[in-house]
Protein backbone atom coordinates (compact mmCIF):
# COMPACT_ATOMS: atom_id res chain seq x y z
CA UNK A 1 0.00 0.00 0.00
CA UNK A 2 1.27 3.39 -0.64
CA UNK A 3 1.68 6.09 1.94
CA UNK A 4 -0.14 9.59 1.00
CA UNK A 5 2.42 12.46 1.33
CA UNK A 6 1.05 15.67 2.53
CA UNK A 7 2.72 17.63 -0.46
CA UNK A 8 0.36 15.47 -2.36
CA UNK A 9 -2.46 16.48 -0.64
CA UNK A 10 -1.38 20.09 -0.23
CA UNK A 11 -1.18 19.88 -3.69
CA UNK A 12 -4.06 18.15 -5.11
CA UNK A 13 -5.93 21.17 -2.62
CA UNK A 14 -4.67 23.91 -4.46
CA UNK A 15 -5.54 22.17 -7.69
CA UNK A 16 -9.01 22.32 -6.50
CA UNK A 17 -8.71 26.16 -5.94
CA UNK A 18 -7.32 26.46 -9.40
CA UNK A 19 -9.91 24.55 -10.90
CA UNK A 20 -12.41 26.28 -8.87
CA UNK A 21 -11.46 29.22 -10.02
CA UNK A 22 -11.86 28.40 -13.92
CA UNK A 23 -15.20 28.15 -13.20
CA UNK A 24 -15.60 31.76 -12.03
CA UNK A 25 -13.58 32.75 -14.91
CA UNK A 26 -15.91 30.21 -17.09
CA UNK A 27 -18.89 32.50 -15.53
CA UNK A 28 -17.53 36.08 -16.63
CA UNK A 29 -16.12 34.54 -19.97
CA UNK A 30 -19.43 33.41 -20.59
CA UNK A 31 -21.23 36.69 -20.38
CA UNK A 32 -19.00 38.02 -23.49
CA UNK A 33 -19.60 34.95 -25.78
CA UNK A 34 -19.59 34.55 -28.75
CA UNK A 35 -15.80 36.52 -28.48
CA UNK A 36 -13.58 33.77 -27.98
CA UNK A 37 -9.95 35.10 -28.46
CA UNK A 38 -9.81 38.28 -26.78
CA UNK A 39 -12.38 37.16 -23.79
CA UNK A 40 -9.68 37.05 -21.22
CA UNK A 41 -12.03 35.19 -18.61
CA UNK A 42 -12.43 32.16 -20.97
CA UNK A 43 -8.67 32.06 -21.59
CA UNK A 44 -7.67 32.56 -18.07
CA UNK A 45 -10.23 29.71 -16.93
CA UNK A 46 -8.63 27.61 -19.99
CA UNK A 47 -5.37 28.39 -18.29
CA UNK A 48 -6.47 27.38 -14.90
CA UNK A 49 -8.12 24.13 -16.01
CA UNK A 50 -4.96 23.28 -18.05
CA UNK A 51 -2.47 23.67 -15.02
CA UNK A 52 -4.99 21.91 -12.79
CA UNK A 53 -4.88 19.36 -15.32
CA UNK A 54 -0.93 19.29 -14.42
CA UNK A 55 -1.11 19.31 -10.71
CA UNK A 56 -3.46 16.66 -10.77
CA UNK A 57 -1.58 14.64 -12.24
CA UNK A 58 1.63 14.80 -10.37
CA UNK A 59 -0.17 14.90 -7.26
CA UNK A 60 -2.01 11.68 -8.13
CA UNK A 61 1.71 10.01 -8.00
CA UNK A 62 2.17 11.25 -4.25
CA UNK A 63 -0.61 9.05 -3.01
CA UNK A 64 -3.69 6.66 -2.84
CA UNK A 65 -6.11 7.80 -5.37
CA UNK A 66 -9.13 6.29 -2.70
CA UNK A 67 -7.45 9.58 -0.41
CA UNK A 68 -6.53 11.91 -3.20
CA UNK A 69 -9.14 12.12 -5.59
CA UNK A 70 -12.17 12.49 -3.24
CA UNK A 71 -10.45 16.00 -1.66
CA UNK A 72 -11.18 17.14 -5.08
CA UNK A 73 -14.62 17.30 -3.98
CA UNK A 74 -13.75 20.23 -2.04
CA UNK A 75 -13.92 22.15 -4.82
CA UNK A 76 -17.74 22.39 -4.29
CA UNK A 77 -16.55 24.35 -1.30
CA UNK A 78 -14.34 26.67 -2.89
CA UNK A 79 -17.22 27.35 -6.13
CA UNK A 80 -19.47 28.35 -3.74
CA UNK A 81 -17.71 30.78 -1.51
CA UNK A 82 -16.10 32.32 -4.72
CA UNK A 83 -20.06 32.72 -6.05
CA UNK A 84 -21.27 34.44 -3.00
CA UNK A 85 -18.12 36.81 -2.61
CA UNK A 86 -17.62 37.60 -6.43
CA UNK A 87 -21.28 37.26 -7.87
CA UNK A 88 -23.86 37.86 -4.83
CA UNK A 89 -25.20 34.43 -5.63
CA UNK A 90 -26.91 33.17 -2.47
CA UNK A 91 -26.21 30.65 -0.54
CA UNK A 92 -29.60 28.66 0.86
CA UNK A 93 -29.58 25.75 3.64
CA UNK A 94 -29.70 23.13 0.75
CA UNK A 95 -26.00 24.45 -0.10
CA UNK A 96 -24.77 24.63 3.42
CA UNK A 97 -26.36 20.91 4.14
CA UNK A 98 -24.46 20.01 0.89
CA UNK A 99 -21.49 20.65 1.66
CA UNK A 100 -21.90 19.64 5.21
CA UNK A 101 -22.51 16.24 4.21
CA UNK A 102 -19.76 16.47 1.73
CA UNK A 103 -16.87 17.44 4.65
CA UNK A 104 -18.27 14.80 6.60
CA UNK A 105 -17.91 12.40 3.79
CA UNK A 106 -13.92 13.50 3.08
CA UNK A 107 -13.38 12.72 6.79
CA UNK A 108 -14.66 9.50 6.79
CA UNK A 109 -12.37 8.50 3.98
CA UNK A 110 -9.64 10.28 5.79
CA UNK A 111 -10.41 8.46 9.13
CA UNK A 112 -11.17 5.14 7.20
CA UNK A 113 -7.48 5.21 5.25
CA UNK A 114 -5.81 5.66 8.84
CA UNK A 115 -7.52 2.92 9.98
CA UNK A 116 -7.23 0.85 6.94
CA UNK A 117 -2.96 1.77 6.90
CA UNK A 118 -3.11 0.57 10.68
CA UNK A 119 -4.54 -2.43 10.22
CA UNK A 120 -2.52 -3.85 7.12
CA UNK A 121 0.43 -3.56 9.10
CA UNK A 122 2.11 -6.35 9.88
CA UNK A 123 1.57 -7.90 13.19
CA UNK A 124 4.97 -7.59 14.36
CA UNK A 125 5.00 -3.88 13.68
CA UNK A 126 1.37 -3.42 16.06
Amino acid sequence: MQKTHGWAVALILFTTLLTSSAQVFYKSGAARLPEILTNWPLLAGIACYAVGAVLLTLSLRGGEVSVLYPLFATSYLWVTIAAYFVYGESIGALKVIGIMVIIAGLSAIGYGSRTSAVATLPPEVL
